[in-house]
């Protein structure tokens, strides 16, 4: 779950190449937040998408032996970056398809900009907002996260189990923010529970003492926070911790980053809980897990097997497809990753090459759990858990 710090890999696309060198291209774009509010994640992810490429290249190449390569745009976690970078992605670079976006703003303003327009496949390891399953989108938008709809209602039930029946929620108010909030709100509502304070907040804030305030006044002991650790989330907990009225916190996904202990004392967060989906466990989880252990990445990294899985998962549509033209690519991603067809693990490219050409069918089986595209483009999926303990983040296993 918490991630070592990568060294953020060279894009394998460089913008000074020999004009014959193009046409022997096949373009992924990484719509990829290198900066705002999950930079910190960020590195992992796209080292994980280049390590698949690597993949791909290393053992013949996609379609007749030309070159996979990703093209990176910084889409900032936000959704007036994401428009323009994916805009260069779509219609300057001309790539096939996208990995991407990383969190839910930027997927949904790159998807309604430009990708959905320019007839672009997308695939998001990351975007957990229930907003995204809604997008008109032509069946072009997919993801291979477990989306919030599911873990918000997860952690409303652990904490119910646990005999926690009084909250109050802060949460940033953005796509993520509110789609996740909302889910947990729900459902905690519904298991019998009370949100004594519900209250937004906005990144870039330096003071969140008035959101912290009016918290505090609802009676709230226990402060579930959902944002992002290295902006507006980690701040509120850091004032919450100062203000020392909570006796417990939980975060999502969004705040489960190495800096989250990294930067604090791990004693102010004895006892948080800390949601995100599950690990895959079993032979495709072990396949990456030998691949980033040689290529020196964490494939415990936060979404670095969802990131592998998708760009996986683009190559293997495009190889389906035949081509290089966006046309038909949704159809082929439907084809390769749901069941019926011969398993392939991650990186196994060239035995998945060999049975695409003589017209086998294959399915895609992801380290990220299984990857079955349902109507709108979702995966099913299991939520963890995690408690710090000692200073450390102890995983206890899924939420049942």
């Amino acid at each position: 779950m918490l991630k070592k710090t990568l060294t953020l890999a060279v894009a394998a696309s460089s913008l000074i190449i020999a004009a014959p060198a193009l046409a022997q291209e096949v373009k992924i774009g990484f719509l990829a937040d290198v900066t705002g509010g999950i930079a910190g994640f960020a590195p992992g992810m796209i080292d994980a998408g280049n390590l698949a490429i690597a993949n791909v290249n290393d053992q013949g190449g996609i379609l007749d032996g030309q070159t996979l390569v990703s093209v990176i745009a910084d889409s900032a976690c936000d959704a007036g970056a994401a428009g323009p970078a994916a805009d260069r992605l779509v219609n300057a670079e001309n790539v096939t398809a996208i990995f991407g976006g990383y969190c839910s703003g930027s997927t949904l303003a790159g998807a309604n900009g430009s990708a959905i327009p320019g007839n672009v496949v997308m695939i998001s390891p990351a975007s957990t907002a229930p907003a995204v399953a809604e997008l008109d989108d032509n069946d072009l938008v997919f993801r291979d996260v477990v989306p919030d709809s599911i873990q918000g209602v997860k952690a409303a039930e652990l904490l119910l189990s646990q005999g926690v029946t009084e909250v109050g929620l802060t949460y940033l108010n953005n796509d993520y923010g509110s789609g996740l909030a909302g889910a947990f709100a729900d459902a905690f509502a519904a298991g019998g529970g009370t949100v004594l304070a519900n209250v937004a907040h906005e990144d870039g804030k330096a003071d969140y003492r008035p959101e912290i305030g009016q918290i505090e006044a609802s009676g709230a002991t226990t402060l579930v926070i959902y944002g992002y650790e290295n902006s507006g989330g980690g701040a509120i907990l850091n004032q919450a911790i100062e203000a020392g009225s909570f006796d417990l916190f939980m975060g999502g996904d969004g705040m489960a980053g190495d800096a989250l202990l990294a930067s604090r004392n791990g004693a102010d967060l004895e006892g948080m809980i800390l949601t995100q989906a599950a690990a895959a466990e079993g032979p495709a989880f072990d396949a990456l897990d030998a691949l980033t252990a040689a290529a020196g990445q964490d494939v415990n990294g936060t979404y670095v097997t969802n990131s592998y899985d998708a760009v996986f998962l683009l190559a293997l549509a495009i190889e389906k497809n035949g081509s290089a033209e966006r046309e038909g690519l949704s159809a082929a991603l439907r084809e390769i990753a749901n069941a019926p067809g011969e398993t392939i693990l991650p990186g196994e490219w060239a035995k998945a090459k060999e049975l695409i050409a003589a017209g086998t069918d294959i399915n895609y089986e992801g380290a990220s759990g299984s990857i079955e595209f349902d109507e709108v483009g979702d995966v099913a999926g299991a939520i963890n858990y995690w408690v710090i303990e000692g200073g450390e983040p102890v995983d206890k296993g899924l939420i049942e």
